[in-house]
């Protein structure tokens, strides 16, 4: 029998429990490593800190299986791991600066652990050069200590993990040399058959560059649902034209909707409007695309505003999703919250239903009331909007269910995911970004 390669898989949240599940799925022995005791704790039990569909059933299988296994002894875990692969999700502040320092800081902790011969795989997000950095600190440290570094951006989309670890298009790698190559191609072969290879600066930039194009994308095209609104255009009909144009295509970031939210394209914008500044290069695109995404954030206030105006104080207003997409359970940069925090602050009474919220964080609870009762959601309210598009809304919501439960039946759906049940009536008012409106 093959003998496989114990892998360290070091930060375990979103990226680092998907990683070391689909990687003992594949037979590879794995420890999974956090300095977080509680989280190590719960994962040892079974419970990932996050909700990804399929995840808890497959850590399950991999602790069954006995190649799968959790720790926070440094020590303990990196013993026999000739590959520690980086997987912490780095944080970032209101304002989307990452805090690259919290990465740093835990490599630091771990490197007296890490074997020489290792090879360290880093995806967490973090800027161009980290690596190169990363491995000259390293050598200042400990001149004798042989590390092999590489660097191989995440891929993956909250609610289709599982499935988008496994790349059907490509895994970038970042490599500098030859040595252990065979290694790292060893274990990335498994979940994609086409890896991109590059140097580690390239790899670190090309991640940089994805998110960033991204979201000059999705600026773009809600910019132009903007326009549309005013001018009587369709931004579906427009969609529409642009992803038939052969230099654009149709998987294209052009549907009109919701700002980018959940900090993960605008942090490598960020990343490279600061290298901009370190090396004296202006990126007014990129600062624009985030400009352009503050304002569109207002979109929703500015239609709940016009919606209410007239309606019988207080108002009373339903919303639909609290999680940031379906598919997880994570708050983080909700949308949803703050459009409560700015009702709230107007005298606005809000009721948030969600299928896999089940408690309002601390600061949150005497806020707003949260409810699991889809009727009692809706019950008497002025205003419904679709935060998050969970498939149980496109299912129950129709428009004669408003009419029955709502107060004014009245409607605000950023993606129009609700299209199809409430774009051709008239009983209901309907409003969507980039839809004429009358």
């Amino acid at each position: 029998m093959k003998h496989e390669p114990v892998i360290a898989v070091f930060g375990l949240w979103h990226l680092g429990c998907v990683t070391a599940a689909c990687l003992a799925q594949e037979h590879f022995p794995v420890w999974g490593i956090d300095p977080d005791e509680g989280v190590v704790r719960d994962l040892k039990n079974g419970k990932p800190p996050i909700l990804e569909p399929g995840l808890t059933e497959l850590i399950g299988e991999g602790q069954r299986s006995g190649l799968l296994k959790f720790s926070s002894d440094y020590g303990e875990a990196l013993r026999e791991a000739t590959v520690v692969w980086v997987t912490f999700d780095t944080p970032v502040d209101e304002n989307d600066n990452a805090d690259v320092d919290f990465v740093q800081s835990r490599l630091d902790d771990a490197f007296p652990h890490i074997r020489s011969g290792s090879i360290v795989i880093i995806s967490s997000q973090v800027p161009v050069g980290f690596t190169d950095n990363l491995h000259t600190r390293w050598k200042a440290k400990d001149p004798e200590k042989e590390i092999i570094f590489s660097y191989s951006p995440e891929n993956l989309r909250l609610g289709k993990a599982l499935k988008s670890f496994r790349a059907e298009d490509r895994i970038v790698v970042g490599f500098d040399g030859d040595r252990g190559r065979d290694r790292v191609e060893n274990i990335l072969s498994r979940f994609c058959p086409r890896l991109e290879w590059m140097s580690i600066k390239s790899a670190e930039m090309t991640k940089h560059a994805l998110n960033s194009f991204l979201a000059v994308s999705v600026a773009m095209a809600n910019e132009i649902a903007r326009l549309c609104e005013r001018t009587g255009a369709d931004a579906k009909e427009v969609e529409r034209g642009l992803k038939s144009e052969s230099r654009i295509g149709p998987g294209a970031y052009l549907g009109p909707g919701g700002p980018f939210a959940g900090g993960t394209l605008a942090r490598d914008a960020r990343f490279l409007i600061q290298k901009g500044i370190d090396f004296g290069v202006e990126t007014p695109l990129l600062a624009g695309a985030l400009e352009s995404n503050e304002v569109h954030k207002k979109w929703v206030q500015e239609a709940a505003a016009q919606l209410l105006e007239g309606v019988e104080v207080p108002a009373r207003v339903s919303v639909l999703g609290l999680t940031y997409k379906a598919g997880t359970d994570t708050l983080r940069r909700s949308e949803a919250v703050n459009l409560g925090i700015w009702l709230t602050q107007r005298g606005v009474s809000v009721v948030f239903h969600d299928p896999v919220v089940r408690h309002l964080p601390e600061e949150l609870a005497g806020q707003f009331q949260l409810t699991n009762q889809l009727s009692e959601a809706l019950s008497g309210s002025d205003l419904l909007v679709i935060s998050t598009g969970w498939p149980i809304y496109r299912e129950e919501i129709k428009p004669e269910l408003l009419q029955r439960a709502m107060r004014r039946a009245a409607v605000i759906d950023q993606t129009r995911f609700l299209a199809g049940a409430f774009e051709k009536q008239n009983e209901v008012l309907y409003f969507a970004v980039g839809k004429p409106r009358n």
